[in-house]
């Protein structure tokens, strides 16, 4: 992960853009990445832990309906998360993250593993649907912050 997260700062700073998170079932750990990584002051702005679906509604202003009809964890929750963080951070680039990384909390039609990931650039957004097949929920949460960072590379070229 060392390695995608050095070439993500190294990207980040060579177009001089600036990046912030929203991550709920990772708990910063997307953040924790790149902020390892010397240099990433000078791309990274903000990192939320919006985990519970107050912290979604109150910070992030995902309207409480969306919550409602669709879950947590669900596309249309992580474009609001998206879309919602752009505003509040004022970055280049956005990232937000939900999910249900285990080994608790699954059902049939949002089974663990299922994570959404959002990315928007500029008017560009893609909202990536996500299932990593993992009993542990670390392994989990590590696949997310990788594809996470996989799809950064991808966007911000």
């Amino acid at each position: 992960m060392k390695k995608i997260s050095q070439k993500v700062v190294k990207l980040l700073s060579k177009k001089r853009l600036k990046i912030s998170f929203a991550e709920s079932c990772t708990g910063g750990l997307l953040s924790s990445s790149i902020t390892s990584i010397n240099g990433s002051s000078k791309i990274f702005t903000l990192g939320l832990v919006t985990y519970s679906n107050q912290a979604k509604i109150n910070i992030l202003k995902v309207p409480k309906r969306i919550i409602i009809k669709h879950g947590a964890v669900s596309y249309e929750t992580c474009l609001a998360m998206v879309k919602n963080l752009s505003k509040i951070s004022k970055t280049h680039v956005s990232v937000s993250i939900t999910g249900i990384a285990g080994p608790r909390g699954g059902t049939k039609e949002k089974p663990i593993g299922l994570v959404y990931i959002g990315i928007k650039k500029g008017s560009k957004i893609l909202v990536k649907k996500n299932y990593f097949k993992s009993n542990k929920r670390i392994l989990i949460q590590k696949a997310t912050v990788n594809k996470a960072l996989n799809l950064i590379l991808g966007f911000a070229k």
